[in-house]
């Protein structure tokens, strides 16, 4: 239990430490053009779905074929 709680710990230090040079940038400016990124987002979340019901229905079918 300890080793799993000092894992946690350390991963997180970790990832807090990394992250501190990403916060202490400097403002931008902003960007001229604006480029819409709805399109490629909403393709792959509708990939991501389609695929979790596959492997969903294709468990349940191997547990069917078990029992």
């Amino acid at each position: 239990m300890k080793t799993k709680l000092y894992k946690l710990i350390g991963t997180l230090l970790l990832a807090l430490v990394l992250s501190l040079p990403a916060i202490a940038q400097d403002e931008f400016d902003p960007p001229l053009d604006d480029i819409p990124v709805d399109g490629g987002l909403t393709l792959l979340l509708a990939a991501g779905v389609g695929y979790g019901a596959k492997k969903l229905r294709d468990n349940k079918k191997k547990q069917q074929q078990i029992k």
